[in-house]
């Protein structure tokens, strides 16, 4: 199996439990990265810096290939970003050398539109495609796939409010994982994993974040402040029941020790939250019990069918735990640490890689597979 993606992480999310899965059968895997992502995020000054990111992102693919049991990594040394001024017949070369000296069964890469849109994920995917059906390029691979990402009906502040309710919750939360969970909000939503709106929101001291008797549907996690949960009486004094500070959860269902439909939430001093919603929030909406009640139950979203362009959906339940340590592997990019997050959610939002077969062509009218 050869893969051929823009980026040091891009195997690990479109199809690190495959290449796990297959490894393990005896599969003999070569990932290739066009660029060493020197222009993406650095997540952790502690671990490099924009002079050292591209080494420290290349080691951190071939540590990623490791936990997945790729044996060959390439790096094809193209500047982060910068894929489409290469030049489309240059990057097709390349592509097909590969393809001549690894000689593989089945090639990955990206469709059409680079999963979501990266201009440097389109790029490879044209190349890679265009490597494996021109004329001359060698021995074509006997099948090419382009991953796929399906949208999921996944609320993950349902499934974090589920977990949370279900376990005793001690101290806060570490900094660390608040780290971690804002980067997996935001991959997994990027990607269509999950179908939550997140963003961080900021609240002066003092302002009320949730109003007592109000339908929270969103979920909060205190990245920084603090606040404060306040019972207001029907004689009018209000009881102080409890002090939130940072990696502490409150909102949605509950979380914290008392019911929020019945206390106020008001924050103590400046204050910002990762907040996880079903929706975009709206700027009009009434606040208080004017509400509308929309209860939800951990475990009612019910995921989206899978759609119909995707060919295969491969189970990977098994080898989650490898996709997992291969993104922790990439420390510059993510915060994340096997069992920081509860092991069901890994395996319902990474248990399946989807993907499309491009060759050979299927006959749409017959399902057939067309030799080329």
């Amino acid at each position: 199996m050869l893969g051929v993606f823009a980026h040091p992480d891009d195997e690990t999310f479109c199809a690190g439990g495959t290449f796990a899965r297959y490894a393990a059968c005896g599969a003999d895997i070569m990932v290739a990265s066009a660029t060493r992502g020197e222009a993406g995020q650095i997540r952790d000054a502690r671990v490099a810096t924009r002079r050292t990111i591209a080494d420290v992102r290349g080691q951190e693919l071939r540590t990623a290939c490791s936990f997945l049991g790729v044996r060959h990594v390439r790096l094809l040394e193209h500047h982060d970003g910068r894929l489409e001024s290469v030049g489309h017949s240059t990057l097709v070369d390349e592509v097909a050398a590969l393809i001549d000296e690894f000689r593989p069964d089945v090639v990955v890469t990206f469709g059409p539109d680079g999963g979501y849109g990266h201009p440097d994920h389109t790029a490879i995917s044209y190349a890679t495609t265009d490597a494996c059906v021109r004329d001359g390029a060698g021995p074509r691979p006997l099948r090419l796939y382009h991953s796929y990402f399906p949208q999921h009906g996944v609320l993950l502040m349902e499934r974090l409010a589920h977990w949370l309710t279900n376990q005793h919750v001690g101290s806060p939360a570490s900094l660390d994982f608040v780290h971690a969970l804002l980067l997996l909000a935001e991959q997994t939503s990027t990607m269509r994993f999950v179908q939550d709106h997140s963003e961080v929101r900021w609240y002066p001291k003092g302002a009320y974040v949730i109003e007592q008797g109000e339908a929270s549907g969103e979920l909060f996690l205190i990245m920084s402040g603090a606040a404060d949960v306040l019972q207001e009486r029907e004689c009018g004094t209000t009881d102080h029941l409890r002090h939130l500070t940072a990696g502490e959860f409150f909102g949605e269902l509950g979380v914290t020790s008392h019911g929020l439909r019945s206390a106020h939430v008001v924050a103590a001093e400046p204050l910002s939250c990762l907040v996880l919603g079903t929706t975009e929030p709206q700027k009009f909406a009434p606040r208080g019990q004017a509400t509308v009640d929309r209860p939800m139950q951990p475990g009612s979203a019910v995921a989206a069918a899978e759609d119909s362009t995707a060919t295969a959906c491969i189970d990977v339940t098994d080898f989650v735990t490898a996709k997992v340590d291969a993104l922790c592997a990439y420390r510059s990019q993510f915060c994340l640490q096997r069992g920081m997050l509860p092991d069901s959610l890994m395996r319902e939002l990474y248990g399946q890689e989807y993907f499309v077969q491009v060759l050979p062509e299927r006959r749409p009218d017959t399902g057939l597979w067309v030799s080329g």
